[in-house]
């Protein structure tokens, strides 16, 4: 039907648009205020859910007053879709509302009772719509949801102004335009059960809305403040922790260094050190603690002083982590590390070997590889630990590989991990180059095969020599 039908004249259509004007403004106001809440925070990196709930309300609560307007019965009005939206809308604008006073915490502050009846009011009211879209309206409907925010209403305000007392400012400016709104509100649901007459709860809700984003634009400009700050700080943990690390391996004539340290996020839980660096002997530390982010980091900053406070024993691996795990014991917070430990002596020609419940360390000699395993108990989990040191012979051009399990649980799309294999493999194919090149190289493999990060990944390569036959690492 259109509106060159005589069924429909230009004076019906101008009174309808006389009648229905404040509401076709107020709702084209909300709907656009809702669309550009939603789209706003569909743009930032990350959603706010804060933001999305208000964007659906006042979106969902302009539509209302559009599909409300006569004058959209005048164009549509055969419709049964039209009809039945008409009365479900109804039952669909105070979900958004409840979910959002969840979301912004005042539901909690309103207690119990107002919790639960907020909740029933979403399940009925969900009912109710769907029942609407599949049956069709009915009176009995309409008086179930006014009987149901007549009630919830007056729980909410009753609870509000008696907790009034507890409430920070922007509880206080809710409270407040809640309490405007539900005035007009109640007006309009008892209207609805004994009267007829011209809605006026849109000016309420405009009120109220504006209360809502001024307090949604507040808490995300706070949020936004807040995350700033803690970038900066991550970005001076961050520094802090690269300076816990050593630099380079220092120029030796019997060991060439090359680490590759990759974290996952801006601070790890991965650690490395060389616990002994001189002409003739070489103490390489790694660790892994468990969990990532800042509390790992934490963690791996006690593992340094842990290792620093064991310098006496360096020269045996079962004793240097025995200490490390009495001096971490009882101080990590329930978060345990795992830890490999070799100590290289150029003049006696062995390798000394320890573990903490790490993965084996990799001798690379004359194309094959040997897996080098010892280990113990997990370090700072247990008070009764003990470690022995597996001694084996150095010959020159070994290579050695220290790593953490983040190398070999790289994970790709199907789930499966890089694995042992492959990694043995991977150190086989770096016969013949350089530590720095054979880092490159397990690193790139690793990042190549993982569809993501999501462990930090923390290797070392170190090659014995003969003085004459050694170049200085890089």
């Amino acid at each position: 039907m259109t509106l060159s039908e005589p069924s429909i004249s230009t004076a019906e259509v101008l009174d309808a648009f006389h009648r229905d004007a404040p509401n076709l403004f107020f709702g084209a106001a909300f709907i656009t205020v809702g669309l550009v809440a939603i789209a706003f925070s569909a743009l930032r990196r990350k959603r706010d859910p804060l933001l999305i709930y208000f964007g659906v309300f006042a979106a969902l609560y302009g539509l209302r007053l559009w599909v409300d307007a006569h004058l959209l019965g005048l164009v549509v009005p055969h419709s049964i879709f039209y009809m039945r939206l008409r009365v479900a809308i109804n039952y669909l604008v105070p979900i958004p509302f409840v979910l959002y006073f969840r979301c912004a915490g005042f539901l909690s502050r309103a207690g119990t009772l107002a919790i639960e009846a907020a909740y029933v009011l979403v399940a009925v009211d969900a009912v109710l719509a769907i029942a609407t879209f599949a049956f069709g309206p009915t009176r009995l409907y309409d008086l179930i949801n006014s009987i149901l925010v007549i009630a919830a209403l007056m729980i909410l305000i009753v609870q509000f102004i008696r907790n009034r007392k507890q409430g920070d400012a922007d509880f206080v400016v809710v409270r407040r335009g809640l309490l405007i709104f539900a005035g007009f509100a109640l007006w309009d649901n008892l209207a609805a059960i004994y009267l007829r007459g011209q809605k006026i709860e849109p000016v309420g809700f405009a009120i109220f809305l504006s209360c809502l984003g001024y307090v949604t634009g507040r808490r995300m400009l706070r949020r936004d403040q807040q995350l700033n700050e803690i970038q900066k700080e991550l970005e001076v943990a961050t520094r802090i922790q690269l300076s816990i690390l050593p630099e380079q391996f220092p120029p030796s004539p019997h060991f060439q260094v090359a680490v590759r340290y990759v974290p996952m996020t801006s601070v790890a839980g991965d650690f490395y050190d060389y616990v002994v660096a001189d002409d003739g002997h070489a103490g390489l530390l790694i660790a892994d603690v468990s969990g990532h982010g800042v509390p790992a980091a934490l963690i791996a900053s006690m593992v340094k002083l842990a290792a620093a406070s064991q310098r006496a024993t360096a020269s045996d691996p079962s004793r240097f982590l025995l200490g490390m795990n009495a001096a971490l014991y009882g101080n990590t917070q329930n978060q345990f590390i795992t830890a490999a430990y070799v100590y290289l002596d150029s003049r006696s020609r062995e390798l000394r070997y320890s573990a903490a419940g790490h993965p084996p360390m990799l001798l690379l000699r004359n194309g094959a590889v040997v897996e080098l395993q010892e280990n113990g108990l997990i370090l700072a989990a247990f008070d009764f630990s003990t470690y022995s040191t597996l001694v084996h012979r150095l010959e020159e051009g070994d290579r050695l590989l220290l790593y953490t399990d983040g190398i070999i649980e790289a994970s790709n799309a199907a789930g499966e991990f890089f694995g042992s294999a492959a990694l043995c493999e991977v150190l086989r194919k770096t016969t013949g180059s350089s530590p720095l090149e054979a880092a490159d190289l397990i690193l790139s493999s690793v990042q190549k095969w993982s569809a993501a990060q999501d462990d930090d990944l923390t290797l070392i390569v170190c090659d014995f020599a003969s003085p004459e036959d050694a170049t200085l690492s890089a």
